[in-house]
């Protein structure tokens, strides 16, 4: 949750003792922990009356439905076939354009 590495846990509770003394540390360290866990019942209870872990999960859900229908609605494939598709059909026909051209001029030169 915060990523304390071993040094600066050490250097916390090295402050902490100077600062409370060690013969009030451990009834500090209980008060904290006390003070945590009641932190976390509340958020738990927040979450639970307002129902945030229901929307969290059903915008999830909903993310994840959208990005399938994003997924299913990709035609660039197909667009991309129908245009080599096109490409094909425009060639042959230039050809023959061509072909019908060349023996035009040959028939108009004789």
């Amino acid at each position: 949750m915060f990523n304390l590495g071993m040094m600066e846990i050490l250097v916390v509770l090295m402050v902490a003792f100077l600062v409370v003394g060690p013969k009030d540390l451990p009834r500090v360290a209980r008060w904290i922990a006390r003070q945590i866990k009641s932190l976390k019942k509340l958020i738990r209870e927040i979450k639970k009356e307002t129902g945030w872990d229901e929307f969290a999960k059903e915008f999830r859900d909903t993310a994840d439905d959208l990005k399938a229908t994003v997924k299913e609605a990709d035609v660039s494939g197909d667009v991309k076939a129908a245009a080599d598709d096109l490409r094909g059909t425009v060639d042959s026909v230039r050809k023959e354009i061509d072909e019908a051209a060349e023996a035009f001029n040959q028939d108009i030169n004789r």
